[in-house]
């Protein structure tokens, strides 16, 4: 029951790693994944999720989101990509999940279009990068 919290200005940012390797890499800078646009897909991907976690994640609230983005940078000399979720809402709980939920979801869409080149991929370092409003505060990750 959030009824009794104040509604607040709230922001989350969460962010993973999809190590592809090299011949991935490759494929992604020259855009050559014969399943098509990975980034642009896999971002959409990710903010369609964000606006269903209630559907996914038993006892998260529906939030009317104010924003839900993602964004996807290759690191081709790494062999990875690094997805960033960023979500927003005016409302009476914290949008953590919805924004790592946004940025593991934009990872396994990268699986999916990819895996055709191989199946070696990895999705790793899920992680809150940070949020703020709420009772609890603001938190910021310090490192990577």
């Amino acid at each position: 029951d959030i009824s009794a919290k104040p509604t607040t200005s709230r922001r989350a940012r969460a962010a993973c790693r999809v190590l592809v390797g090299a011949e991935i890499a490759e494929a992604l800078a020259a855009g050559a994944v014969a399943k098509g646009d990975v980034f642009t897909v896999s971002e959409v991907a990710g903010i369609m999720a964000a606006k269903r976690t209630p559907d996914f994640l038993p006892l998260c609230h529906p939030l009317p989101l104010t924003r839900a983005a993602v964004e996807c940078r290759l690191d081709r000399d790494a062999g990875l990509v690094e997805v960033v979720a960023d979500v927003a809402c005016e409302g009476s709980t914290g949008v953590e999940m919805e924004s790592l939920t946004a940025a593991s979801t934009a990872a396994l869409y990268i699986y999916d279009m990819c895996k055709p080149i191989s199946k070696g991929i990895v999705i790793t370092d899920l992680r809150l990068l940070s949020k703020s409003g709420g009772k609890s505060g603001d938190y910021e990750r310090g490192g990577p």
